[in-house]
């Protein structure tokens, strides 16, 4: 199945949280989308593997994207090394997407960043002809997407570009809930963490306002790139 976005988190949720506006734009436009998510956040204070997974299934379901998978990388301890390297490249072969959006540049959480370089450099070795790559025997066509972006998570980064993301939010918010385990629910009896309280949801509407306000949208979703954006029209901007 080829898709035209794949969206991928280190961690279940990341994508939710930082990007799933977007995707929910561009899958009522009638693009393909897909979600593949590194690890099983196997390290996180509260939940654990077999909960994330049940909880990103039942996001998956609710933003209605075409698949979502899990590379089985290890939480925390997972590098940007030419074992990891490969095994995405099996991912961005098999799907063909056309843009990757990936992890932030840099952030709070060290597996963000780290994640970041990993699927960036994925993505061009998977143009490499060189570079072999097989799944059940069959060797893979050579791929690279058009374009990696980068979401913004926790920490404040100047976005390039932002999305208007107005009218997704309360599926958004929906897609985050699914997470129960992780983030507010009034009967768990998990530890607190900086995530878990009531207020957490509105951090989460107060970053996509602030995003948005410049541009006179809402809400928005924010992108970081390390390539220039070009347009046919001056007017594409307005």
């Amino acid at each position: 199945m080829n898709v035209d976005i794949l969206a991928i988190g280190v961690h279940p949720d990341d994508v939710e949280l930082s990007c799933s506006g977007t995707l929910l734009k561009q899958l009522e436009m009638g693009f393909k989308v897909g979600i593949l998510d590194l690890t099983r956040g196997e390290l996180g204070t509260r939940g654990n593997a077999e909960i994330r997974t049940k909880e990103a299934q039942k996001a998956a379901k609710i933003l209605g994207v075409s698949f979502r998978e899990n590379a089985n990388f290890t939480d925390g301890f997972f590098k940007n090394d030419e074992t990891h390297q490969k095994e995405l490249i099996k991912f961005i072969r098999k799907y063909k997407p056309s843009v990757v959006l990936a992890n932030a540049i840099s952030d709070r959480h060290p597996d963000h960043g780290r994640a970041a370089a990993l699927v960036a450099d994925a993505c061009y070795y998977s143009g490499l002809a060189k570079i072999e790559t097989f799944i059940d025997g069959c060797k893979q066509e050579i791929w690279r997407p058009k374009a990696v972006y980068h979401y913004i998570q926790d920490r404040y980064i100047k976005p390039d570009f932002i999305v208007d993301v107005s009218k997704y939010v309360d599926k958004k918010m929906q897609a985050i809930e699914a997470f129960e385990s992780q983030f507010y629910n009034p009967n768990s009896k998990e530890p607190e963490t900086p995530i878990s309280s009531k207020e957490f949801y509105q951090l989460i509407l107060a970053k996509m306002a602030t995003l948005g306000r410049d541009a006179n949208f809402a809400y928005a979703e924010g992108f970081c790139t390390n390539r220039l954006i070009g347009v046919n029209s001056i007017m594409d901007l307005l």
